[in-house]
């Protein structure tokens, strides 16, 4: 094995850990964009008198915030992780 490919190796280790953690962390954005609108719906709702159904429309709310967010990041992900294999294929033809 030459060093370029032990260095080669590293760095797609390096990648994969990164995207890795970074869809890990989208189950806590997701939490606390349900948790956040949530307490915000509940709190608005208090002030204009119907607390439940404020805490109704920010759970929903923030619900449908988190997805979208989750959609958004691992689409872009795999889309990221197409192009890192097409591109890596290229180069082992060389």
């Amino acid at each position: 094995m030459t060093e370029q490919s032990i260095s080669q190796r590293a760095q797609k280790s390096l990648s994969e850990r990164r995207a890795s953690t970074r869809l890990a962390g989208l189950g806590f954005e997701l939490a606390g964009a349900v948790a956040g609108f949530t307490f915000v719906g509940y709190w608005i709702g208090k002030y204009y008198g119907n607390p439940a159904l404020g805490l109704l429309i920010g759970a929903l709310l923030g619900l449908v915030g988190g997805m979208y967010n989750l959609f958004r990041v691992t689409l872009a992900s795999q889309r990221g992780s197409a192009k890192r294999g097409r591109k890596s294929d290229s180069n082992s033809d060389a």
